[in-house]
């Protein structure tokens, strides 16, 4: 079988296009290409127009199935193709986009399925959004990212790994620390001057690789702070609320954009309106290596999730393929791998919102609102779960490796990828029967 894929931010493009619209599908890509590779030899195109059919009728002419996985939003996925076309995507809102704009027929997503005959998405949640907005049987399967296993060194290391005085990370970028940054500049009485001229701290400037300790009962969210879906206001609000007294908690922001300065600057903003607290919040934009990397997941005693809504966040699942508990609410893709056995459980209820890439932010969808007591509960909880019981904190760490070994080790999405390629393959081979008996009578 010839799988043909393709994501529109690439390696070459990644690092300029990290936080922008549909960065993530790069990401995505990178997890799911060691399975496709073991279903067939693997083909990356970069203009899908132009290279997909003439790959596929190279394929057929020696005998070759061959499909094309589009990486893409519906509305961004090529349509017309001889080449059977999947659109690989994430989707976290309650309907599809079933409207025109711009007289743009693919943001009718439901025209895009129409034309591709069948999708991939990541959550049951999802899929049944699709179902809904077609038929009950049209063919569409919720197959996440395979992320578990890639974390199976780093779960090994974790389970004889005692770090008492925490870890030392080093950050090829911004390192701010609530302990050490003046935070004045923020105050909204002094904010009388244009916000460009805004006196940032010295560690947005800092060229030099930046050394930051991380100790005690620290929560780790990794996130987008351009996009409003991820809720951290909240987030931050609840914990400096919950913990303003505990000197040991510790808020890690791990923030993925290429350029943060505006993000960083809205959100020191919130954070000096909490003050004075006690506990720490730290800000990290910059590189971490994959050892520093592995030191932050160890050094996390929680994976933390606010947000409106998931296509599937790898972040969550990769803390909780290593056997991080998570603070999350049970909804969208979190649905599928989220329990009260493995996370402490936010309420969450729907209010009206618009799709994201409509530019008329029409309300034609519904997300998910987090219940902010539930969340001050969460933390107060987790926190005393940290402190006073081991035993349960160690149960539900052990819950986190399984049900997520359950929800994306490779052998379950290559089980589901196979059967669906498959079945893929298979339907279109009979779609170009039937075209030909019609053409023959």
């Amino acid at each position: 079988m010839i799988i043909i894929i393709y994501s529109e931010t690439n390696s070459g493009t990644i690092a300029s296009n990290l936080g922008l619209p549909e960065y993530s599908y790069y990401f995505v890509l990178k997890e799911f290409r060691p399975v496709l590779e073991q279903l067939g030899i693997v083909v990356t195109v970069t203009d899908p127009a132009r290279e997909v059919d003439d790959i596929y009728r190279s394929a057929a002419a020696h005998g070759e199935s061959c499909v094309f996985l589009s990486f893409s939003p519906p509305h961004k996925t090529v349509v017309g193709l001889a080449c059977p076309t999947i659109p690989v995507f994430a989707w976290e809102f309650s309907t599809l986009p079933n409207e025109v704009w711009f007289g743009e027929p693919r943001h009718d997503w439901r025209y895009v399925f129409d034309k591709v005959g069948s999708a991939i998405t990541h959550s049951v949640f999802t899929a049944d959004s699709v179902r809904r907005a077609m038929t009950p049987e049209f063919p569409v399967a919720s197959i996440p990212a395979p992320v578990w296993d890639r974390f199976s060194t780093l779960r090994e290391k974790l389970s004889i790994a005692n770090y008492p005085d925490g870890v030392d990370l080093q950050v090829e970028g911004t390192v701010i620390d609530s302990r050490t940054v003046d935070l004045s500049p923020y105050s909204v009485p002094q904010r009388r001057f244009p916000k460009p001229n805004l006196v940032r701290p010295p560690a947005l400037a800092r060229r030099e690789p930046a050394k930051v300790h991380i100790d005690g009962v620290v929560y780790t969210s990794v996130f987008n702070p351009y996009d409003g879906r991820k809720n951290w206001y909240d987030m931050i609000s609840a914990f400096c609320w919950t913990f303003r007294d505990t000197a040991d908690a510790t808020l890690v922001l791990k923030l993925t954009h290429h350029d943060v300065r505006i993000g960083i600057d809205n959100v020191l903003e919130n954070v000096y309106k909490l003050t004075p607290f006690k506990c720490r919040i730290l800000l990290i934009h910059g590189y971490l290596s994959d050892a520093d990397y592995e030191k932050l997941v160890s050094a996390t005693t929680y994976v933390l999730n606010t947000s409106h809504g998931e296509g599937q966040c790898l972040p969550l699942m990769e803390f909780m393929s290593c056997g991080k508990p998570a603070i999350a609410p049970v909804n969208t893709a979190m649905a599928d791998y989220i329990d009260r056995d493995n996370a402490f459980v936010l309420d969450s209820s729907t209010e009206p919102s618009h799709w994201p890439h409509d530019p008329r932010q029409a309300y034609r969808t519904l997300r998910y609102r987090i219940d902010w007591g539930t969340l001050l509960a969460a933390y107060k909880d987790s926190y005393r779960v940290a402190k006073q019981d081991p035993q349960r904190y160690w149960q539900m760490a052990d819950h986190s490796v399984l049900s997520l070994q359950q929800h994306c080790s490779r052998a379950v999405v290559k089980q589901r990828l196979d059967s669906f390629l498959s079945d893929r393959i298979a339907r279109h081979r009979q779609d170009i029967g039937n075209t030909t008996e019609k053409v023959n009578a």
